[in-house]
């Protein structure tokens, strides 16, 4: 890797209990010796990675403000700056439950897999400097979401948020996870590690809403169990560069998995997914939804992979990606694959990019709607079937009026093409 202040000595001076420090240690050791991501790569394809100089930025070493924005009902919160941990809302009565949302400590050594998809998630395990515990007992259902916000305001700053969601079996958690900034230039590497274990229930959503200055490359790691269910969600709305990975393990036997995703691009902002449902035990179920927009120059891409192992049989995997082209200038990608190593499976994948339906704009404007607010209507209609599977509720009436905020945005744009999405 180019030189930067990313190294061991850095991610050794970093407080912590020794068996997270000697792990932050070894990982960086292993960043030292990486090369940065290239577009030859099929996982970076289509992506301005080479574009990305680390040298820019710097560890954020200080807490700074909070963000005003409003926060929706929640059963408990916690609250990070500049990647560290401002405070813990963790009421009495969830508290009594069993309940912990914590920062990792002395004895939970445990609780740090190895999440090594790429080298930013290796970044992560080196530079995260206050990991979050999400964890509910055996049998627990927490009624209201488990609010977890970041906000950047160090201009130029490096931060590398790290949640870990631990529920435990029979029990039932939603997640919210937040991130914004101040308008400064920064760069943020989250990690989420999602354990749901036999016949759990967890929801999570996660809604990105950074500044236009900002370069976010996330991972989600997710692990399934027998007879459990995941519903995991996001909302990306804001960034420079913007990309999740997402690799979804569905390893006990009549494990549910649903990917559900929206995001809308605007000015030059790229937003980048990749995904990958992995059937590794009979009887599964993996379902993916995404659906995006793309104005003026900006861009979006999506990779996702179906992965059937030889003893998955009896899996039931879908995957659809679809987008709108809001302006000539705009551009979408979407690489929808399958790689299947049993039989007895039902599996099929579709994406779609083009503009606004014509027929739906013609029906809109034959009844007096102005083409513009018919344009603005479908679009906001077109993210209706995502926004109404989100699982945390409480969110979406803010996403909802985000969203809004975005395609009021539009201008009129010309119908270049039969039917879109």
């Amino acid at each position: 890797m180019t030189e930067t202040q990313f190294t061991p000595d850095a991610a050794g001076a970093i407080p912590g209990p020794d068996w997270l420090a000697r792990r932050r240690v070894a990982a960086a050791e292993q960043v030292a010796a990486a090369t940065m991501p290239s577009v030859e790569e099929e996982v970076w394809r289509y992506t301005p990675i080479g574009q990305l100089d680390l040298s820019r930025y710097q560890l954020a070493h200080d807490g700074g403000g909070t963000s005003t924005a409003s926060v929706p009902e929640h059963s408990a919160m916690a609250e990070t700056s500049n990647g560290r941990l401002g405070g813990i809302d963790l009421p009495a009565e969830v508290a009594a439950q069993g309940v912990e949302v914590r920062p990792l400590g002395e004895g939970d050594a445990d609780l740090a897999a190895s999440v090594d998809v790429d080298m930013f998630a290796l970044m992560n395990a080196a530079f995260s400097v206050e990991p979050l515990l999400v964890r509910v007992p055996p049998g627990v259902s927490v009624e209201g979401p488990i609010v977890v916000r970041h906000w950047l305001d160090a201009d130029g700053g490096a931060v590398f948020p790290r949640l870990i969601v631990d529920a435990g079996a029979d029990s039932s958690v939603e997640v919210l996870e937040l991130y914004g900034s101040a308008d400064i230039s920064a760069f943020i590497s989250p990690v989420i590690e999602i354990r749901v274990a036999a016949a759990a229930r967890v929801g999570y959503l996660a809604v990105q809403d950074l500044g236009p200055k900002v370069w976010h490359i996330g991972s989600q790691v997710s692990h399934i169990g027998a007879q459990a269910h995941m519903r995991s969600s996001s909302a990306a709305l804001g960034g420079e560069y913007a990309r999740t990975r997402l690799d979804t393990h569905l390893s006990g036997r009549g494990a549910t998995g649903d990917l559900i995703s929206l995001y809308f691009g605007d000015g030059e902002q790229t937003l980048d997914f990749r995904t990958f449902q992995d059937h590794a035990a009979p009887d599964t179920t993996s379902t993916l939804l995404f659906k995006g927009a793309v104005d003026d120059s900006s861009r979006s891409v999506y990779t996702g992979l179906i992965r059937v192992r030889p003893d998955a049989r009896g899996t039931n995997a879908y995957q659809t990606n679809r987008n709108i082209k809001l302006s000539e200038d705009a551009w979408a990608e979407s690489v929808p694959n399958l790689e299947i190593e049993n039989n007895e499976v039902h599996c099929s994948h579709a994406s779609a990019v083009g503009p606004i339906n014509s027929d739906q704009l013609f029906y809109l404007e034959s009844r007096g709607v102005p083409t513009e607010t018919a344009e603005r209507l479908i679009v906001a209609g077109f993210f209706d079937e995502v926004l109404d599977q989100f699982p945390v509720l409480e969110a979406v009436p803010a996403v909802r009026d985000r969203l809004q905020s975005k395609i009021e945005g539009l201008g009129h744009r010309g119908v270049d093409g039969e039917a879109g999405p």
